[in-house]
């Protein structure tokens, strides 16, 4: 874990251009993690789920994100961070290739979540490691300066993965297996066993890009030799978080801050695929990827770099309350559409592109307050990863009980409950400390 000292003094990068390996790396930490919590809704749903329990059985994998912190003092006992990164991306690309084998098996649902749990856990180390290669390779300079491109970066691979991955799964299916792609059922593993196989190569080729272009991240002074010491050091971390000033209200921002999203992150897209007669848009997979994959992605790109742009000239607490806005209230376009049930494909491409712009624009703000107000001090990397945890502690809880609740209320009750669940991020936003000089 990094010392004070470290933050003072980052790693020597060499000519190694942050721009080089500080998108690829968030990109493909997102790759995985939204692959493996909302994609295989979408799948588990073309499968014949209902939306509680895709909702529910997705979200079970976000599990490992949010205890991450449990083992993030262990990432550092052997070689170097850059080392735990490039072995998580290739057992991530191996987990994937089984996953595609398992689907070909008789009773294969049991096997499979359990591949999906490991390949968490192995998205979760290599979170860890990357972080930690930014954090402890860039000073807080240039870590404000290279958020804007790192928040994008994340945002772009839910859009690859919610957009290209789940249109290509209806292009296969409808053009190359000719199935119905109204009939939910069985007939869809042959399209999803093709998207689990591109996932593990886009991974594999991400690793071998990182081998060339990552630092290595800076050693702390710190680190463990030994499990004792590894345990000593969490135990430690801990005592040393809870001992941050107004650290409860810092815990509840981390929480909280994304509380609307998700309960939303799922629930969007199982409205946009399900029949009119149910409350949804009845869209194809193929017209949900286009949406999510095109403007969806402009949009977000564009809602990032502004978003990173503005908290730049204007600083992070003057404007973490907009942000808090950006990210909740453009959520209300679902309502609408959820009221109306619109057949044009432009005006529901229209929603979900504010929907977008807005996300990204506020996300940026979200990733500085963990880096720059609650993760300095002694285990920076490790309190960081606290911070990311308790994020997915709340996607984790809310995406559980968002399918259920969504059968019991319907579409339209739904998502006023979802514009109701934004009062608490306005109100950690409201009252988040700012305890560390902003440069």
């Amino acid at each position: 874990m990094m010392t004070d000292t470290e933050v003072q003094m980052p790693a020597r990068t060499g000519k190694k251009s942050p721009l080089l390996w500080v998108p690829t790396a968030y990109f493909t930490m997102a790759l995985t993690y939204m692959t493996l919590t909302s994609v295989t809704a979408i799948m588990f749903k073309n499968m014949g789920m209902d939306n509680g329990k895709a909702a529910e059985y997705a979200s079970y994998l976000i599990l490992a994100y949010t205890i991450k912190p449990l083992f993030a003092s262990f990432v550092e006992m052997v070689k170097t961070k850059k080392f735990f990164v490039l072995c998580a991306q290739m057992a991530i690309a191996v987990g994937f290739v089984c996953v595609a084998l398992v689907m070909s098996l008789p009773d294969y649902m049991l096997i499979l979540m359990a591949l999906f749990w490991l390949i968490s856990f192995l998205g979760a180390v290599q979170d860890i490691a990357s972080d930690g290669v930014y954090v402890t390779s860039l000073d807080s300079k240039a870590q404000s300066l290279y958020c804007g491109v790192q928040s994008l970066s994340w945002n772009i691979g839910p859009i690859v993965a919610a957009g290209g991955l789940v249109y290509l799964s209806g292009k296969l299916h409808t053009d190359f297996f000719h199935h119905d792609p109204r009939v939910f059922g069985v007939e869809w593993m042959d399209s999803w066993r093709i998207i689990f196989l591109i996932v593990a190569a886009i991974t594999i080729l991400m690793a071998a890009w990182h081998m060339r272009t990552m630092p290595d991240g800076a050693k702390a002074e710190n680190t463990p030799t030994s499990t004792a010491a590894a345990l000593h050091i969490l135990r430690d971390s801990f005592i040393t978080f809870f001992q941050k000033r107004d650290v409860w209200l810092m815990i509840a921002f981390a929480f909280l801050f994304r509380l609307s999203i998700g309960f939303l992150e799922k629930i969007g897209s199982f409205f946009m695929v399900d029949p009119v007669a149910k409350g949804g848009l009845g869209l194809s997979n193929e017209l949900l990827g286009i949406i999510y994959g095109t403007y969806g992605l402009v949009a977000v790109l564009l809602g990032s770099l502004l978003g990173g742009i503005f908290v730049a000239r204007r600083g992070l607490q003057p404007t973490l309350f907009i942000l808090c806005c950006a990210v909740n209230i453009p959520n209300v376009s679902f309502l609408l559409m959820s009221l109306f049930q619109p057949d044009s494909l432009w005006l529901i491409t229209a929603g979900v592109a504010v929907e977008k712009f807005f996300f990204g624009f506020g996300s940026v703000g979200f990733m500085i307050y963990l880096m720059q107000q609650l993760a300095p001090g002694k285990y920076t990397t490790t309190h960081y990863a606290f911070g990311t945890g308790l994020m997915g502690l709340c996607m984790m809880v809310t995406g559980v009980i968002s399918g259920h609740l969504q059968q019991l209320l319907g579409y339209t009750n739904y998502f006023v409950f979802v514009m109701l669940a934004t009062i608490p991020s306005f109100a950690v936003c409201w009252f988040a400390p700012f305890h560390q000089k902003e440069e």
